[in-house]
């Protein structure tokens, strides 16, 4: 048979594999209640929403099949392999996470926890004998870890280059709390994606590799299938500090590099096997260490998103607005309205009312330079032209900062949302 045809074939079994697969679809589910919570909470603090639904929905799907694929491509290369037992582990480890944080889903816990159970399984062979606990440690003990190792190594390059491309535009507006009890704004950046995976697992009446694979032994299978694996890969980051935009090529920059000594792992285990339980431990050691060095780093900066003498800094502005028609910027400064100084809302109101058909701003940018943009106004616009400013002692609402279990996506509450004012007269 054309070898074409034939990978064809096996692309296409496995592709219908993956459509039958219950848990692609728990991974879409998944990021619809996180844009729902998105939303929700963007409604409740700014009486608007800055992202759509339906196009966050299918742009997440549409990016995710575009990493997948080059995830696969990849692997398939590299010679990455996954059993079905092993991916239904994988998938179980992941769930299991999740109760405790929503970001534990992420594969580089799972991979790390299996790859300690897969070091357990080698030194202690007992534990396959134990009744319901034997089925894990021997699954775990099947699994190529330096192969495993690897896959969560490309999945976390795919992820930085997917947060590098998509970060800012999916950065959520907030408020919070500062350690001083004064309310500031910042952004939250969080994005899921969906990614099909297409992996070789071996097979009896499968195809022959034509060129050798790094984590493959020659010999080591008859033929070669592909398997479909379904996996969900994401981010979670703020700043108080910074533009969504550095703050995304920040994070996808330490992540890439993350992604690298995970592959120098997984290598460094398949020739010497011993390494597989440090290498193991890495992978979640450094997800942590990456996570708290970003967080040291906000928490070490100065707020960006506060008013200060020159005027009203803006947080954010709301897409297809007349402040988006202007060219106007989060981190930009209102200094004049209609040439008159403001420094509160009220101030910015009354001003607008001097001219109720014309407005004419003064803005300092971001690089400290006055510009002026005017603009007819229209009934029925945005009574802040589209202007998301950033929060004073008057703001009702904020959002507190802690741990999110799954459990909070399926709340009616808003989770994390505190009435400003209650918390300050109590």
């Amino acid at each position: 048979m054309n070898p074409f045809i034939e990978w064809g074939e096996q692309g296409l079994r496995a592709l219908v594999q993956l459509l039958l697969n219950p848990f692609y679809y728990i991974g879409i589910a998944f990021i619809v209640l996180q844009y729902r919570r998105q939303i929700s909470l963007e409604r409740k603090l700014f009486n608007s929403r800055l992202h759509s639904f339906l196009g966050e929905a299918w742009r997440t799907l549409l990016w995710g099949w575009l990493g997948g694929l080059m995830a696969s491509v990849l692997m398939i290369l590299f010679g990455v392999t996954l059993p079905f037992n092993a991916m239904l582990l994988i998938w179980a480890i992941a769930f299991l996470l999740m109760l405790a944080r929503v970001r534990y889903f992420c594969i580089a816990y799972s991979v790390g926890v299996l790859g300690i159970l897969h070091f357990i399984a080698l030194v202690a062979p007992v534990a396959e004998e134990w009744p319901v606990a034997g089925w894990v440690f021997h699954t775990a003990l099947s699994v190529n870890m330096p192969s495993l190792l690897a896959l969560a190594g490309v999945l976390h390059l795919v992820e930085g280059l997917l947060m590098r491309w998509q970060g800012s535009r999916l950065a959520m507006p907030l408020f919070l709390e500062s350690k001083r009890g004064k309310l500031v704004g910042a952004y939250h950046l969080q994005g899921f994606w969906p990614v099909p995976l297409f992996l070789l697992v071996p097979s009896q009446s499968g195809m022959q590799l034509p060129w050798n694979p790094w984590f493959i032994e020659s010999g080591s299978a008859a033929g070669w299938g592909i398997i479909a694996f379904p996996a969900l890969i994401g981010f979670t980051s703020s700043t108080l500090s910074r533009l969504p935009a550095w703050k995304a090529r920040f994070d996808s920059t330490i992540l890439m590099g993350y992604s690298i000594i995970i592959l120098a792992g997984a290598i460094g285990s398949y020739y010497w096997s011993p390494f597989i339980l440090p290498a193991s431990l890495l992978v979640i050691l450094l997800h942590e260490g990456m996570i708290a060095y970003s967080n040291r780093k906000e928490e070490s900066a100065n707020p960006m998103y506060v008013h200060d003498s020159r005027g009203l800094k803006i947080l954010a502005v709301l897409p297809q607005s007349p402040a988006a028609e202007l060219g106007i910027q989060a981190g930009e400064i209102i200094h004049k309205v209609n040439q008159i100084k403001v420094a509160t809302k009220e101030e910015f109101h009354q001003a607008m009312q001097a001219n109720s058909a014309f407005c004419k701003l003064e803005i300092i940018n971001l690089e400290g330079h006055s510009k002026f943009v005017s603009r007819a106004v229209f009934a029925g616009e945005h009574h802040q032209l589209g202007l998301i400013l950033c929060p004073d002692d008057k703001a009702m609402y904020y959002v507190e900062q802690r741990p999110v279990s799954i459990f909070a996506y399926f709340r009616k509450k808003k989770n994390g949302l505190r009435s400003h004012r209650s918390s300050a007269s109590s």
